[in-house]
């Protein structure tokens, strides 16, 4: 199992594992005889491709490879093309979903590609079932590429969670190689899909433009879960942990009376303002960081992406939500259809003004299966260079749109802010005095590392992709993992 990203992929790598690859390998149990999960953030000396390819030869039949998200896409398509040919090698993860056809013509010594969520289809491969049979599974054979019909999206009730103790390092808040605390962080999902169609959502459908309903897991199998995490911090990676408010409050329960000591980070919709008791819980059971989709303080622009809230209605949860010790982060989404300047710059005196702690913000993208691609299609004036990728106007283009988010960052992150960012975050329990005081030691070191991974990837987009040849056959699996 290896997660082929590097330390400096995004701003902080370091926090998170590689979830979704370990819930392939947590599927693995018991059907093959050794697992090894690799992560390059961690294991250094398999960052060089000529070490990693000689422990591939000597241990291992079978190389599963996460490609998740677009970080050094075109640098992780050169680390795979050197590792042996000779090794039966299966790519999966929603980036390799999407770029199916591409991968298989860049690295031809990629034998397979798991389409969409993968847990059924690796068992499927490994027990020897036969390739045409295997719904979701793309494969070469005598130099073609086969793709199947896609698969069922698997029930989640059969699903085993992670292992950590394949595991070989703890997960830490850190930036371009530098640690930033000393607190451990990891992610427990509870369940997948999300009930709700906002058009901007790139997640709500799968690369395969399959609609994954909302399902749960039994919340046995979650406190099951959380008594093997070590972690201080962990993420529940749940769209909206709050979609069935019963089992929300039940988790929380659930966690106090297990005695469940954690700091719990959740993403959430403002509705959840409007139910006190399960915020009471919530916060009781160690629930300090809300990540909260808010998109846009506009009426008008709301409505264009179907998020089904008002300002007013933002205001008016946030005059809740601010009454609790909670860390209150805020999504924002600028370089909307028809969105002048003056709308994306009031985002963050909007965002100050309801009482957000921090914001985040990005540009409207389009994906393959989004419904905004029509809107934004037929909208004269606006495009976009490709699917995944951000959209621009006449108006608007690359440069208006990146002036506009420096504007957006510095208003917000003013020297007042970001001293209200610190008290809150000690206040709350968050961080403490240690904490930042590591944090402001180590900012010498940092600062020079994001400057210079700032132009690395200026220079890194202007690079147009070169396929090479397509060729290969198909392979036969055997061994260990």
């Amino acid at each position: 199992m290896l997660d082929p990203c590097f330390e400096d992929s995004t701003a902080t790598m370091g926090v998170f594992p590689p979830t979704g690859l370990e819930y392939i390998a947590a599927s693995l149990k018991g059907l093959v005889g050794k697992i090894t999960l690799l992560d390059l953030r961690y294991a250094r000396a398999y960052q060089n491709p000529k070490a990693l390819s000689r422990f591939i030869r000597a241990e291992i039949d079978l190389v599963c490879i996460g490609i998740q998200w677009d970080a050094r896409f075109e640098n992780i398509c050169d680390f795979i093309c050197q590792l042996p040919d000779e090794v039966t090698t299966v790519v999966g993860g929603r980036k390799a979903t999407e770029e199916v056809e591409y991968l298989f013509t860049r690295c031809p010594n990629i034998d397979m590609i798991v389409r969409g969520e993968g847990e059924e289809i690796i068992q499927q491969i490994v027990s020897g079932v036969p390739y045409p049979e295997i719904r979701g599974l793309s494969y070469r054979n005598n130099g073609a590429v086969v793709h199947n019909e896609n698969h069922d999206l698997p029930d989640l009730t059969h699903i085993a969670f992670p292992d950590r103790s394949l595991r070989g390092h703890d997960y830490y808040w850190s930036q371009h190689g530098v640690r930033l605390s000393r607190h451990t962080f990891d992610t427990v999902l509870t369940t997948r899909g999300c009930p709700f169609k906002c058009k901007f959502c790139t997640f709500s459908l799968n690369p395969l433009g399959q609609k994954r309903e909302y399902t749960e897991r039994p919340l046995e199998s979650v406190i099951e879960e959380l008594k093997t995490v070590t972690a201080d911090i962990v993420l529940f990676s749940d769209d909206n942990l709050f979609t069935n408010l019963k089992r929300a409050e039940r988790l929380c329960d659930l966690i106090i009376e297990n005695g469940i000591k954690k700091t719990f980070i959740i993403q959430a919709r403002i509705d959840i303002a409007r139910h006190r008791r399960v915020l009471d819980k919530a916060q009781q059971a160690g629930f300090k960081l809300f990540l909260l989709g808010v998109e846009s303080p506009h009426d008008r622009i709301l409505t264009q992406l179907q998020k089904g809230i008002t300002q007013q209605q933002i205001r008016e949860a946030f005059a809740v939500l601010t009454q609790y010790n909670f860390f209150l982060h805020g999504y924002f989404i600028y370089g909307n259809i028809t969105e002048t300047e003056e709308e994306m710059l009031y985002i963050p005196k909007f965002a100050q003004e309801i009482g957000l702690d921090s914001i985040s913000f990005q540009k409207l993208r389009i994906e393959k299966y989004s419904p905004l691609k029509e809107v934004v299609e037929s909208t004269p004036g606006y495009y976009y260079t490709h699917i995944g990728g951000p959209v621009y106007s006449d108006r608007y283009g690359r440069n208006e749109l990146r002036r506009i988010r420096d504007r957006i960052r510095s208003t917000f992150y003013n020297a007042p802010q970001l001293l209200r960012i610190a008290a809150k975050a000690r206040r709350i329990g968050l961080v403490t005095n240690r904490d930042l005081a590591d944090s402001l030691l180590r900012l010498p070191v940092v600062l020079p590392r994001v400057a210079w991974g700032s132009v690395w990837n200026r220079n890194r987009k202007r690079r147009s992709r070169r396929p090479t040849p397509l060729v290969g056959s198909q392979p036969q699996v055997s061994g260990s993992v």
